[in-house]
């Protein structure tokens, strides 16, 4: 699996914060809480970084991922009572706009619950390269 050393761990710290906090709060306080923990462990991530949309080649937006880290993967936070097609769909439409490949969605419901999804460089390249666009 690709970055399965770093996203086990990042799983980890899921469970970590989970198994403290429980369920029923915001989705700010979970990701405090795991940036804390990253610091402490001096995993390198950057904190609500604005990423550009791009429509034919031009910037028409913008969208903020909840953390990025090691500038490998995308993490998206949520606190509902369970991961949603809609919110795959956000991570991996994040992943669609970046050169990025891996994102983790993690649900702090009623039961903790995590998404990895992966899409590749290549296929983002060969997908944009048959309809003639650039790959990002």
């Amino acid at each position: 699996m690709k970055y399965q050393e770093l996203t086990e761990k990042l799983i980890g710290i899921f469970y970590e914060v989970y198994n403290e906090l429980g369920f029923g709060f915001l989705e700010s306080v979970y990701e405090k809480a795991y940036r804390m923990i990253l610091a402490e462990q001096g995993i390198r991530f950057e904190q609500q970084p604005a990423m550009s949309v791009r429509f034919h080649g031009i910037e028409i937006g913008e969208f903020r991922a909840d953390i990025i880290v090691e500038s490998l993967v995308i993490l998206e936070f949520k606190a509902a009572r369970a991961i949603e097609n809609s919110h795959e769909r956000q991570l991996y439409n994040y992943l669609r706009a970046t050169d990025l490949e891996v994102g983790l969605l993690f649900n702090f419901g009623p039961r903790p619950l995590f998404r990895r999804l992966i899409l590749e460089n290549d296929r983002k390249a060969a997908k944009a390269a048959a309809a003639g666009f650039p790959p990002y």
